[in-house]
């Protein structure tokens, strides 16, 4: 039961640490243009920098609490382990999410700032 409870942990925590990044890349360009400016190849390059440390962060997560907490040996004990780990790695995602959201709007107020300035210079 423990083997399986584990693998099942690891196939739906990356499974969706792959659909929350895909989903906040795709969506989230739109969002990090306006940030900076209308300056495309710095939100691509921004985006792609966001999905790296993301999968960093969440893997290094999910694998580090792999090993804590007692080991599931029902199907009962294995629903509990699973819950448990699963609901926190998504707190996690979600609370990465918006601490990314707040970062990236006040980094994006600070570029279109001085965007503006270079642009009153010209």
């Amino acid at each position: 039961m423990t083997e399986i409870a584990y693998l099942l942990y690891l196939a739906i925590t990356l499974g969706i640490t792959v659909w929350v990044a895909r989903t906040l890349s795709h969506n989230g360009i739109v969002f990090l243009r306006q940030c900076f400016g209308q300056d495309a190849a710095l939100a691509e390059s921004t985006n792609h920098l966001l999905v790296v440390g993301f999968y960093l962060v969440n893997i290094g997560f999910i694998t580090l609490t792999l090993s804590l907490g007692a080991e599931p040996h029902t199907v009962a004990d294995a629903m509990r382990f699973l819950s448990t780990k699963v609901g926190l790695a998504v707190l996690v995602l979600g609370g990465m999410h918006f601490f990314n959201m707040g970062a990236i709007a006040r980094f994006g107020r600070k570029v279109n700032g001085w965007l503006a300035q270079r642009l009153a210079v010209a």
